[in-house]
């Protein structure tokens, strides 16, 4: 089971979603070191991504954003404030004009 689970509902439709997503991979890559992955499909694309410590999922939709994350033993502690920056860091994209904001 995760640690982690964030699920957003918007109205981008999927185009819109993907470019949320793409920045948000970009971002993290940059800033946590995460290695991710990123596979297009039909209907709900999905970000993988990974570093040592923690494992998660992205997947995205043309209404649904849903974040799944699985922590080591060193940042199990900090799952609660590991959840609050992902959650307002995925806000502030999915609130931002066409997905243009930087993480805080």
């Amino acid at each position: 089971m995760p640690d982690i689970q964030i699920e957003r509902n918007h109205t981008l439709g999927i185009a819109g979603a993907r470019e949320v997503a793409r920045q948000w991979v970009h971002q993290v890559e940059q800033d946590y070191g995460l290695e991710c992955t990123y596979t297009e499909g039909t209907d709900c694309d999905r970000a993988q991504f990974s570093r040592a410590g923690i494992d998660g999922t992205v997947e995205v939709t043309a209404d649904t954003f849903r974040l799944e994350a699985t922590l080591g033993f060193l940042f199990s502690s900090f799952s609660d404030q590991i959840e609050q920056k992902i959650s307002r860091n995925l806000d502030a994209l999915l609130d931002a004009p066409q997905g243009g904001t930087r993480f805080a």
